[in-house]
């Protein structure tokens, strides 16, 4: 028993290292642009990045395209799973089984199932839809993180007695779903914005199947011609993504201290 909790450190410590260490090796790689001219520690690699002008064109577009299927899994998952847990829980188990499918099926699979299925259609016959088809292969894939999350927080309420409280009120359905269950389950559906936004951010096998210029495949495009660049867009996007999150964690503390203080709860 007193050697458990050293051995959890030593696997802790372990698990750190794994992932640690690559991530110092490419700072230190990213920094050595010059160091054939003398100079051992260098932020050439970044400034040649920022100043490219193929940059900010597919991180923006990566980006619209996180925020864009974290809003649309919301909109989708948040109704769902309330109208599930209020009426029919008996289907719980259903929808679990289906929101995990896209785990087991190959994302290469996948999207060449969507252009079979949707070819010579609108969402194939051009680059709008294209993008489309993409943003909601997005939506597909990430269905397994973005809904956990979800179900958890609807599994720590009551559900049906805070429905009844606020329909007792006067309230009707869409105010009940907005003003009394969504801030109830914001932690859970900001969980799940948090995995999303991170596996948009990285996707690279649906857009680039799909013609769009990802972030992900900009950063393959720049390691098939470039050396140092890729190193410093790897620490760029690492620090982008966390950054992204940090700013939607303190949002989301924002709001749930104002509903707090609000008497939501």
């Amino acid at each position: 028993m007193n050697k458990s909790p050293r051995l959890a450190w030593v696997w802790l410590l372990l698990g750190g290292l794994y992932l640690t260490v690559p991530l110092i090796a490419t700072i230190i790689f990213s920094v050595q642009a010059q160091i054939r001219a003398g100079i051992p520690v260098s932020f050439q690699a970044y400034i040649s990045v920022f100043t490219s002008t193929d940059f900010f064109g597919p991180l923006f577009f990566s980006f619209g395209a996180a925020v864009l299927t974290i809003a649309i899994s919301t909109v989708l998952l948040v109704p769902t799973a309330y109208w599930i847990f209020l009426k029919m829980p008996f289907l719980i188990p259903i929808l679990e089984f289906l929101t995990l499918l896209p785990i087991v099926i190959p994302v290469i699979v996948l999207v060449f199932g969507l252009i079979r299925s949707y070819n010579n259609t609108v969402l194939t016959n051009s680059l709008q839809g294209d993008y489309v088809l993409m943003i909601l292969a997005y939506v597909m894939i990430t269905f397994p993180y973005s809904y956990r999350p979800i179900s958890a927080a609807f599994q720590a309420i009551n559900v049906k007695t805070l429905t009844e409280a606020s329909q007792s009120l006067g309230a009707g359905w869409l105010t009940i779903l907005i003003r009394v269950i969504f801030p109830n389950i914001w932690v859970g559906v900001l969980n799940g914005a948090f995995i999303t936004f991170s596996i948009v951010m990285g996707e690279y096998t649906i857009s680039s199947s799909l013609a769009q210029g990802s972030f992900s495949a900009y950063m393959l495009a720049a390691n098939s011609r470039l050396t140092y660049e890729p190193a410093a867009l790897a620490i760029i996007s690492f620090g982008i993504t966390w950054a992204c999150i940090a700013v939607m964690q303190i949002v989301g503390r924002n709001r749930s201290t104002a509903v707090d203080m609000g008497g939501v709860r």
